[in-house]
């Protein structure tokens, strides 16, 4: 064989080796990748299990480092203290509720049918937590108290989600909206008590059915008063 070719057949070697030793890499970057986000989720479920067993008084990273048998050291590279843990907890059970909000915000239908399917999707989000698992329900609600630039954020999202449904609703002449801040804050007022526990608690004993009812009426009064321009 010509030194061309064997030189050719080094370079082709050389080339195809490279290649797999990317692949290897990226593989195995791939496999850690997936690997850190299992143990935080392990990590979370942890965490989230104490919340429910003890209280967020109790929950630390060293009592989820046992419940999980690994070392402190290891929650902490995921999460770098006790209120971000307790943090991402919160932001979890959040985004629980605004990540099926958002998808409703993008249906290409009229704006008032958006503002009501919105609404009615979020008072039974509530409903379902605060009935379903109250025990849970309180935990989070504790530990929301203390993480508060996370339960900001949501609120934030929320009304961003709300003020474009009213935008969208002006701008193709749906609603006859002037102030659309005023507007978000007038639903929100009107729209409250669905939402609010203390509320959903003492009308536990009615059906979601009948619950839903009670909020159409509302609603229907609110789409009125925006296709009016009221505000």
């Amino acid at each position: 064989m010509s030194a061309s070719g064997r030189s050719g057949r080094r370079a082709t070697s050389g080339r195809s080796t490279s290649r797999a030793l990317k692949t290897r890499a990226g593989t195995t970057a791939a496999v850690r990748a997936d690997t850190a986000v299992g143990t935080r989720e392990r990590i979370l479920a942890a965490a989230e299990m104490l919340l429910r067993r003890h209280g967020v008084e109790k929950l630390t990273v060293v009592d989820v480092a046992r419940t999980l048998g690994m070392s402190h050291a290891n929650v902490y590279r995921h999460f770098a203290s006790r209120a971000a843990l307790q943090d991402a907890l919160v932001q979890g059970w959040l985004q629980q509720v605004t990540d099926p909000l958002r998808e409703i915000v993008a249906r290409p239908v009229p704006a008032g049918e958006r503002l009501e399917a919105w609404l009615l999707a979020l008072i039974t989000a509530k409903r379902r937590k605060v009935l379903r698992d109250p025990e849970l329900f309180e935990a989070y609600h504790a530990a929301a108290e203390a993480a508060r630039a996370v339960v900001d954020a949501y609120l934030r999202e929320a009304r961003q989600q709300l003020a474009r449904i009213v935008r969208d609703g002006v701008a193709s002449g749906e609603f006859a909206v002037r102030d659309v801040d005023a507007a978000v804050a007038a639903i929100y007022d009107a729209m409250g008590r669905f939402t609010d526990p203390h509320y959903i608690r003492r009308t536990a004993n009615r059906s979601a059915r009948a619950h839903e009812q009670d909020a159409k009426r509302v609603l229907a009064l609110v789409i009125a008063g925006l296709r009016a321009g009221v505000v």
